[in-house]
């Protein structure tokens, strides 16, 4: 129980002095404004204890009513057995986070007899959530993500957790702090990230499908990686609401399976705006996709007669990309030809920027959220997890993963010495996504890499910065402009190269497939067609 009192009330306070039981003390306000270099003038400092005192009063009466969050249908859909998985039911590494089950409508839908995975940061009420980290105590839910409550509503299974790299910070996957996801193809070796473990699960056939988020490439790298298809839909397409955000601009969430048509099925199950996410009011309404269906009753027999796929010339000319993927995409690209599509070199220059325009963006939002201060969004907020992970303490930090610390050192410095280039690069975004769109006005689908090179070995979390997070360094060079950009853009499997390290390692090779804004349909029926005719393990040895 609470108790309100009336609003009239609260204004009134701002005429008295404060209480002796308020703890706002007069030398609070220059303290505060100290960290600025700014102060008040002693004259003011009176009335300004005053003020302070009162939003002091207000905050007090906002943290005791009673938060406002979805409530799960625990009755229908119960959580049984949910544990952390003994090293007897550990794959790959550490590729489970929390093993648990939730039966699915027993009616059926979109999903029936599909098990899931669900990477961990999307929130299942009654499960403890780690965000592959141990900054902070493992927090537990009390609301279920709108994509877990479709899932279950399509009559999905979902079988449990799925590691995700420490605080979804990394492309690779040895930083989650539970420990290592190993690569299903080849121990050793990355999964990818930072949905590693559901990627892992996927390609070894344990789940179905995982469904992850995606701020730079995290469900694309390890799809590619792993041999996997990945989706990180148009931007708003799949509501974030009940997902832990790294960063709300370039949040997006969506499936990885090991079939186009899974992608189809779990997005239009997944997708439209749920009443609560703001990125989602552009979206279709929920149920009026049909992806899937489209793909079942194609009736060309899977050819691509008229469709027009432009490669892209500077995703492919990057300096980091390896020969021997750049090949064995090259060589997935001309078999577009073979089913009937035109296919054309394009050039987006602008492409090159996308890096560094990611980068200024993911540091300065993504401090924003780590230290507490993001806003501006209408949507579910995780307050649970925000009291846990708040404030940040000297052990917590020390703790943490070198990319978190970069974060957060990026972010303030960032923030302090150019204060206009947050919003600059919000700008230029625009100016790439336009680009983009000029593209596809002539084209439906651009493609390239997904990752300039295969799944590279493990780095250690012990190293020193710049070693630690080298593995992960330029993975992210044709994934993170469409996190910006906002497009879909889904990773196929399209052949083998070997391992830098080691000729005879043959791991996956990954094609990305990027379409117009909401044309999630195109990209679907290009990757698709390439599936349906040509069988990825058997193209070639690439060295």
């Amino acid at each position: 129980m609470y108790t309100t009192e009336p609003p009239s009330n609260l204004g009134l306070r701002l005429l008295k002095r404060p209480n002796r039981d308020n703890p706002v003390k007069k030398e609070d306000a220059n303290q505060l404004l100290q960290r600025l270099g700014l102060s008040v003038s002693p004259e003011e400092e009176d009335d300004f204890h005053t003020l302070l005192a009162a939003v002091h009063d207000c905050a007090e009466t906002v943290s005791n009513l009673q938060d406002y969050q979805p409530v799960p249908d625990l009755e229908q859909y119960p959580r049984q057995n949910v544990r952390r998985p003994s090293s007897e039911e550990q794959v790959f590494g550490q590729a489970w986070a929390h093993k648990f089950l939730i039966k699915g409508n027993p009616d059926g839908g979109l999903l029936a007899g599909k098990t899931i995975s669900l990477k961990d940061t999307i929130a299942v009420a009654g499960v403890p959530q780690l965000l592959g980290s141990d900054i902070i105590p493992s927090w537990t839910p009390v609301t279920d993500a709108t994509v877990v409550t479709r899932a279950l509503a399509a009559g999905a299974d979902i079988h449990g957790t799925s590691t995700c790299e420490n605080y979804c910070h990394s492309t690779s996957s040895y930083t989650s702090a539970q420990g290592i996801v190993e690569n299903p193809f080849a121990e050793g070796y990355s999964s990818g990230g930072s949905t590693s473990g559901g990627a892992a699960l996927v390609a070894a056939g344990l789940v179905d499908i995982t469904i992850g988020g995606d701020q730079g490439g995290s469900i694309r790298v390890p799809s590619s990686f792993c041999g996997c298809v990945g989706m990180k839909p148009t931007y708003g397409l799949v509501p974030y609401t009940g997902i832990a955000s790294g960063d709300a601009i370039n949040d997006h969430a969506g499936p990885i399976a090991r079939s186009t048509l899974d992608v189809a099925l779990c997005l239009d199950a997944i997708s439209g705006y749920d009443g609560i996410d703001d990125r989602c009011l552009g979206s279709p309404q929920p149920g009026s996709t049909a992806y899937a269906t489209a793909l079942q009753t194609e009736e060309t027999g899977g050819r691509l007669d008229g469709v027009r796929v432009g490669y892209l010339k500077e995703g492919f000319e990057h300096a980091t990309v390896d020969p021997a993927v750049k090949q064995a995409v090259m060589d997935a690209v001309q078999k577009f030809a073979e089913l009937g599509a035109v296919v054309e070199e394009v050039s987006v220059p602008d492409h090159y920027h996308g890096p560094a325009i990611w980068t200024i963006q993911q540091r300065i939002s993504g401090s924003m959220t780590l230290l507490g201060q993001a806003h501006g969004r209408r949507g579910l907020h995780l307050t649970e997890m925000e009291r846990e992970r708040l404030p940040w303490t000297p052990e917590g930090f020390r703790r943490a993963f070198p990319s978190t610390k970069n974060v957060i050192i990026n972010g303030l410095y960032l923030t302090s010495q150019f204060p206009d280039l947050y919003g600059k690069t919000v700008n230029i975004g625009r100016r790439l996504r336009d680009r983009y769109e000029e593209v596809f006005r002539v084209y439906d689908v651009v493609v390239m890499p997904t990752t300039p090179i295969v799944a590279p070995r493990h780095g250690s979390p012990r190293d020193l910065p710049v070693e630690a997070l080298r593995p992960s360094m330029g993975l992210t060079i044709n994934t993170a402009i469409f996190d910006v950009t906002g497009h879909p853009a889904m990773s196929i499997p399209v052949g083998r190269a070997a391992a830098k390290d080691h000729g005879e390692v043959q791991l996956p090779v990954g094609m990305q497939i990027v379409g117009g804004l909401w044309q999630e349909a195109k990209v679907l029926r290009v990757g698709h067609a390439w599936e349906q005719h040509f069988d990825w393990k058997s193209q070639g040895d690439k060295r």
